[in-house]
């Protein structure tokens, strides 16, 4: 038998994996414009579903500002406290990649790893397997579902 299928959630907790192991990253999320989690490897201590909801807001907050001194688009927000600080970042049109890092985080490391995560999820929300996978998330697009069938054929 092949390895088990692997699903979209898999693929994003992976991702989100990957980017906490770069150090500085406390935690990650993957959400939803609307709010919604998707994804995350926040610890227990957060209530995840809030914390998601307030990103998402944060970020259209943004986007509308930007939108409305006709500066172009947001490529992502940064919020900074004493200690904390919080990215948010559009990984497609109604995806955010979200962390949390420390305040003494380098910040320019963290927008590179930032940056490769979220062609990462780029990839997954279009069906395509992660670099070094052979396994297109599972039910992820039509597109993606075409692809697996593919992959079954004997």
């Amino acid at each position: 038998m092949g390895r088990a299928m692997t699903t979209t959630k898999e693929m994003f907790e992976k991702i989100l994996n990957d980017l906490r192991a770069t150090g500085d990253v406390e935690a990650s999320a993957i959400v939803s414009r609307d709010g919604l989690l998707m994804a995350s490897n926040i610890s227990t201590n957060v209530q995840a579903d809030t914390f998601a909801a307030m990103a998402a807001i944060m970020s259209s907050a943004a986007e509308t500002a930007i939108t409305e001194l006709g500066k172009g688009k947001v490529d992502r927000v940064i919020a900074e406290s004493k200690e904390i600080k919080i990215i948010t970042s559009g990984a497609s049109e109604n995806v955010l990649l979200v962390l949390m890092a420390q305040p003494s985080a380098a910040l320019g490391l963290i927008l590179v790893e930032m940056d490769k995560a979220v062609k990462k999820i780029s990839r997954v929300m279009s069906g395509e397997p992660l670099e070094g996978e052979s396994e297109v998330p599972i039910g992820s697009t039509i597109d993606g579902i075409k692809n697996r069938l593919k992959d079954l054929e004997v």
